[in-house]
C-alpha cells in the first residue's frame, strides 16, 4: 500500500480499520486500539517527541486521551543492535543518544486498566546533533536523598567563571499532551549560583514525582540543558538512623525509639515505619536476638539481671520495601531482682519524710478550721469600756429578758354609735356609765381602766 502512494500514518489508519471490520464480520465486537501519531525534532543533541492519542482524529472517543500509556521502541538504524523499550510522556525529551547517529523509532499505546495494547506507529528515523557551540551542557548529574533532605550535584568542567541555574517541573505535567515548556521553575536559593550544589528539599514534597535540569552561563552565553533527573521523593529517598534511648530495669530494658528525620513531618506522610530490634549479652560469644515492633516503646524482659547487654535498632517500610539505617549500639546493664539496703534506706526514708510532711499538713489544716468555725459561731465581742463598767453591772446583763407575769386576757365588746355624738350625749353616757359602775355590773380593775381611757379617748375625739 504505501508503494501505491499512501502515506505510512494512513496506512497504518487503513490496516487498523480493515482489522475491525474484520473483527465486527467475525462477530468479536471487542476494540481495538490504533497507532498514535508521532512527530520527532532533533535539537541540540537530544530528540523531542511528541505524541497524539489514536483517537485525536476521531470525532466520536471511546477513551479518555489521558487512558493511555505509551511505549518507544528505539534502535540504531545502522547497526544490528537489539532495540530498547523504553516508557515515553506525550512530550518528552530523549537525552541518551550518541550525537550525529541515526536512530529509528515505534510508539505503541497502551491501556493499563483493561491491559489492551494498540498498534505500533509507523517507524520513523532521525538523524541525532551535536550540542550547540556554545558552553557544552552540565553532566554527571546526581541526586542525593537523606530524611527527605534532598541535595543535586554535578561536574564543573567549564574553564570560565559560570554560574548555574537548577529549575524543577511537577511531573504530571508530562501526562498532558500540551506544551510544558513554560512550567520549568528555577529552584529557591539555586538561581546563579557559583557552586555545584543545591538543596531542592523544600520544592520537593511528598505526593507524585518531579524533573530537575541544570544549565550554566557565562554573561550572555548559555549552555543547553543538562539530562533530566527523574525524583520520585518516598522512593529515592535513604532512611537514616532512628535515635534510641535504653532505661534498665530488674532483669529487662525499656527501649523509646524516634522515628528518622523526627524535625522533618514529611517522613511520616511518606512512611509508616516498623522497627527491627536487635541484642545480645556483651559476652565473648554473644548470641544476636531480633524483635520486630511497630510501636516507638518496647520492653525486651526475661533477661539475666546484672548483665550487660547491647543493642542496636534499625527503621524499615514494607510499603516501600526500604530498610534504613541502624543507631549506634547502646550499651547498659539490667539490674538485680532484690533491692539493695542502700535502695531500701533510701525508699524509708522518702517515705518518713513524705508521711511527716502530710501530718503537718494535715494538723495544721485542723488548726486553721478550728480557728474559722470558732471565730465564725463564738465570737470574742467585748462592750466598749465606758458602757461595759456602767452602774458597776455587766453591759450584758442589760439584755437580760424577764418573764412576763400571767394574766387574763379580757374582751369587751361594746355597741359602737354610728352617729356623730355631741356634749349631751357624751355626759349622759358619762352618767351611763357611773350608774353601771355603782349598781356593780363591773367589778373588775382592768375593766374600770379600760373605761377611764376610752372615756378620754372619746373626749379628745369631741375636743
Amino acid at each position: 500500500m504505501a508503494a501505491a502512494g499512501f502515506p505510512r500514518s494512513e496506512c497504518a489508519l487503513l490496516l487498523v480499520a480493515l482489522s475491525l471490520l474484520a473483527a465486527l464480520g467475525s462477530g468479536n465486537c471487542a476494540a481495538e486500539i490504533g497507532p498514535p501519531e508521532v512527530q520527532l525534532e532533533s535539537v541540540d543533541g537530544v530528540v523531542k517527541v511528541s505524541i497524539s492519542p489514536p483517537e485525536a482524529n476521531s470525532k466520536e472517543k471511546m477513551w479518555t486521551q489521558h487512558s493511555f500509556s505509551y511505549n518507544a521502541v528505539i534502535w540504531k538504524k545502522s547497526s544490528n543492535a537489539e532495540p530498547k523499550n523504553r516508557a515515553i510522556y506525550p512530550r518528552d525529551i530523549i537525552d541518551d543518544l550518541e550525537p550525529e547517529t541515526a536512530y529509528c523509532m515505534k510508539v505503541q499505546a497502551r491501556l493499563i486498566s483493561e491491559a489492551k495494547r494498540g498498534y505500533f506507529s509507523p517507524e520513523q528515523c532521525i538523524n541525532t546533533t551535536r550540542a550547540s557551540n556554545g558552553l557544552p551542557c552540565p553532566t554527571n548529574i546526581t541526586v542525593h536523598a537523606l530524611n527527605m533532605k534532598f541535595l543535586l550535584n554535578w561536574d564543573n568542567h567549564y574553564n570560565k567563571n559560570v554560574s548555574f541555574n537548577v529549575q524543577y517541573l511537577s511531573g504530571f505535567y508530562k501526562q498532558f499532551y500540551e506544551d510544558y515548556s513554560n512550567k520549568w521553575y528555577i529552584v529557591a536559593g539555586c538561581e546563579n549560583i557559583s557552586h555545584t550544589q543545591c538543596d531542592f528539599s523544600s520544592n520537593v514534597g511528598t505526593s507524585g514525582n518531579y524533573y530537575i535540569r541544570v544549565n550554566a552561563t557565562n554573561g550572555y552565553n548559555r549552555s543547553c540543558s543538562s539530562k533530566e533527573i527523574k525524583v520520585d521523593p518516598c522512593v529515592i529517598n535513604e532512611i537514616g538512623p532512628p535515635s534510641v534511648k535504653v532505661n534498665s530495669g530488674p532483669s529487662l530494658l525499656r527501649i523509646q525509639i524516634t522515628c528518622p528525620g523526627e524535625e522533618n513531618k514529611s517522613m511520616s506522610e511518606c512512611y509508616e515505619f516498623t522497627y527491627r530490634i536487635q541484642y545480645w549479652e556483651n559476652s565473648s560469644k554473644p548470641e544476636v536476638e531480633n524483635e520486630v515492633v511497630q510501636q516507638p516503646f518496647h520492653t525486651i524482659s526475661n533477661l539475666m539481671p546484672s548483665r550487660a547487654y547491647c543493642l542496636k535498632v534499625q527503621a524499615f517500610t514494607r510499603a516501600y520495601n526500604k530498610s534504613g539505617q541502624f543507631s549506634n549500639v547502646i550499651c547498659t546493664e539490667t539490674l538485680s531482682d532484690q533491692m539493695s539496703p542502700l535502695v531500701v534506706l533510701t525508699t524509708f526514708l522518702i517515705a518518713v519524710v513524705v508521711v511527716l510532711v502530710l501530718a503537718v499538713v494535715i494538723i495544721l489544716g485542723i488548726y486553721l478550721s478550728y480557728k474559722k468555725i470558732k471565730y465564725v459561731f463564738f465570737p470574742s465581742c467585748k462592750p466598749p469600756s465606758n458602757i461595759e463598767s456602767f452602774g458597776g453591772q455587766l453591759f450584758s446583763n442589760l439584755y437580760i429578758l424577764t418573764s412576763e407575769e400571767p394574766a387574763e386576757k379580757c374582751c369587751i365588746i361594746e355597741n359602737t354609735i354610728q352617729e356623730e355624738a355631741n356634749p349631751t350625749d357624751f355626759k349622759n353616757y358619762s352618767n351611763s356609765k357611773q350608774s353601771s359602775r355603782d349598781s356593780g355590773n363591773y367589778s373588775n380593775d382592768d375593766d374600770t381602766l379600760g373605761s377611764k381611757v376610752s372615756e378620754e379617748t372619746l373626749e379628745q375625739e369631741i375636743v
